[in-house]
């Protein structure tokens, strides 16, 4: 591993979120609510073989959302982060073999998914959720 790259990654995957999550909280407590949602991977509860870089970013990434809505969930702002464990079906691909097929995950259930995490009521808040293909092993 490229020492230089692994800090480029981290700084992208991990440091951008606080950034980011940092910028949009201050304006969220102005306004008392909000939500943050941080789009993790399967990498982020499970490090892989040649993929250390991505997963010490997405592990960083799954510990500031987990620290974030337990100090802004009582400030009315709602934090999640999302596992996304499979592959997403690219509907844009012609040659793509998974277009028809339920064992990848489809966009625009991702999609709901994220409309419902904003949704939900909270007196019964989430910050976390894994979105997987019924077939994934986990």
């Amino acid at each position: 591993m490229d020492a230089e790259e692994t800090r480029n990654a981290i700084n992208i995957t991990c440091f951008g979120a606080f950034l980011v999550a940092q910028q949009a909280s201050r304006r969220m407590l102005l306004r008392g609510s909000g939500s943050i949602f941080f789009t993790g991977a399967s990498a982020g509860i499970k490090g892989f073989a040649n993929s250390s870089a991505f997963a010490m970013g997405k592990f960083g990434l799954r510990g500031l959302a987990q620290s974030l809505a337990r100090e802004l969930h009582p400030k009315n702002i709602h934090i999640g982060h999302f596992v996304i464990d499979g592959g997403i079906r690219v509907k844009h691909n012609p040659v793509n073999r998974y277009l028809d097929k339920d064992d990848m995950l489809d966009p625009d259930a991702i999609a709901k998914s994220y409309l419902e995490f904003h949704r939900q009521d909270r007196s019964a808040w989430a910050w976390e959720i894994e979105l997987r293909p019924w077939v994934e092993k986990f």
